[in-house]
């Protein structure tokens, strides 16, 4: 499967974006999807992931309550709706899926992985 990230930018504090993550494939709904995020000068980290039917998601302390992450397997995307954003949460956003069940937060779990979109958030 290949996976697109698209929808970031350049925002304020307190203001909200959506992420995309499409993918190609006809296998798409028997994924995980995963969020990660790398700032710069820091190692990539767990965001949120969404189990192939949506039924089960897991977020990072740090995001919870603020964003939400879905999937629509009928158009093959994932999305992550970041709420509530924080300077801090600045970075380049990676879309990842793995084949084995588990919304977990190891980026090792992770089979395919996405190019990156930039969200950086002005204070």
């Amino acid at each position: 499967v290949q996976l697109q990230a698209s929808g970031g930018g350049l925002v304020q504090a307190g203001d909200s974006l959506r992420l995309s993550c499409a993918a190609s494939g006809r296998t798409f709904s028997t994924y995980t999807i995963g969020w990660f995020r790398q700032a710069p000068g820091k190692g990539r980290e767990f965001v949120a992931a969404i189990s192939w039917a949506g039924g089960m998601t897991n977020y990072a302390d740090s995001v919870k309550g603020r964003f939400t992450m879905s999937r629509d397997n009928a158009k093959n995307t994932s999305y992550l709706q970041m709420n509530s954003l924080k300077p801090e949460d600045t970075a380049v956003y990676y879309c990842a899926a793995k084949r084995s069940i588990g919304v977990v937060s190891g980026a090792q779990d992770y089979d395919y992985w996405g190019q990156g979109t930039l969200v950086t958030v002005s204070s």
